[in-house]
């Protein structure tokens, strides 16, 4: 079985709308995981990266190393029920997650139904997130992946897909909502609850020229963002985002040839309420594939209020098996105008970085760019 046929199969098995449906009585068993490590360094205070703030000066696995496994059964021939589950960190300690859980009706040839426990559609990668196979990166492009953390929702879908003489398009509705969902922002967990969910969205899939997939999402938002803060013994408020309103659109193109590959995507996050403007971001990767090697190069860019974020990544992999795969990137990091990028900050950053600003720079520390060079290795597998 040759690399991208196991790719093709692992998507086919392990995608949130299977390619395949299941007869009465038969069932199909599929397991996944990461084992990584990572490393972040030239950040000369010490700031660490990505969303929960796992990638530092030591080498560590929590950021990357996630296990999992998915079970579906057909109760009729048009009838089936889903499960995932998921083991990975959440901070310091491991966790546990059902990312998935619902039925499944296959109305007809083209039109299925599902209830329960669903992925968001958020992203190009939204189904296989957690399959690090599915994508050549060890790590998904941080500006990007790193705007909306939420991963699944409770409620429905409706999946269209109409074959064509050249290929395929698939329409998705979604609708549901969020409640108790785990938010991670200025180096601390809240609560967040996202209600009246609508998603939408189409892919367009060619036998020769690849995948297009256009998308949005909206949804209400109910959060209190608040931090302690050592210096002056108080809970501060950062951000409230009760009664405020998220959409987030998406743009996303992929082609694979078996030979040459190349994966972009661009979004754009929008809170109304929050005052603050858009965020845009984007991320472009060609790549090559040399006998069982495949090296990839990726840019990647994050547009803010604050500034602007921007690296670059490298990656090797080499094929061990058709179903595991050994990966090792390095990432260039930069930020400019004073912007976190994915960078954290904690509570007592930010309100030295406030008062620096609003006293004029007669108190506080002022914000400042940050950089670093981040590198990964790890295996990626599918059974």
């Amino acid at each position: 079985m040759t690399a991208v046929r196991a790719l093709s199969l692992a998507v086919a098995c392990l995608a949130a709308t299977p390619a395949f449906a299941l007869d009465q009585g038969d069932y199909r068993f599929n397991g996944f995981g990461t084992l990584g490590f990572t490393h972040l360094g030239g950040e000369e205070d010490g700031r660490s990266y990505g969303i929960q703030g796992q990638t530092n000066d030591s080498w560590r696995g929590d950021q990357l190393s996630k296990f999992g496994a998915q079970f579906s059964y057909g109760l009729t021939d048009t009838l089936g029920v889903t499960v995932q589950a998921t083991a990975k960190a959440e901070q310091d300690e491991w966790k546990a997650n059902l990312e998935w859980a619902y039925l499944s009706w296959q109305a007809d040839d083209n039109l299925m139904l599902r209830g329960g426990r669903l992925r968001s559609p958020v992203f190009m990668y939204s189904e296989t997130l957690d399959v690090g196979y599915t994508y050549p990166w060890l790590r998904l492009p941080d500006e990007v992946y790193s705007l909306v953390q939420l991963t699944s929702y409770e409620g429905a879908d409706a999946v269209y897909t109409l074959p064509l003489s050249y290929g395929s398009v698939t329409f998705q509705l979604a609708g549901g909502q969020a409640k108790d969902r785990d938010y991670y922002a200025y180096d601390d967990l809240h609560d967040m609850d996202y209600k009246d969910i609508f998603g939408a969205s189409v892919s367009l899939a060619s036998n020769d020229y690849g995948t297009l997939r256009v998308g949005y999402v909206e949804a209400a938002l109910d959060s209190l963002i608040q931090g302690y803060v050592p210096s002056i013994n108080q809970t501060r408020e950062w951000l409230d985002l009760r009664g405020a309103k998220g959409k987030f659109t998406s743009v996303g193109y992929q082609y694979d040839n078996g030979t040459w590959l190349t994966a972009n995507e661009w979004v754009r996050r929008v809170i109304e309420g929050d005052g603050q403007q858009a965020i845009d971001a984007f991320y472009l990767m060609g790549g090559r594939r040399f006998g069982d090697f495949l090296a990839h190069l990726t840019y990647a860019q994050l547009d803010e209020q604050d500034g602007r974020q921007n690296s670059w990544t490298a990656g090797l992999n080499y094929q061990l098996r058709p179903t595991v795969v050994l990966k090792g990137e390095y990432k260039r990091v930069d930020t400019s105008g004073g912007s976190d990028g994915v960078f954290t900050r904690n509570a007592q950053q930010v309100y030295d970085n406030a008062a620096y600003g609003l006293s004029g720079g007669a108190t506080g520390v002022p914000t400042r760019n940050y950089d670093g060079d981040i590198v990964s290795v790890g295996v990626d597998f599918v059974f």
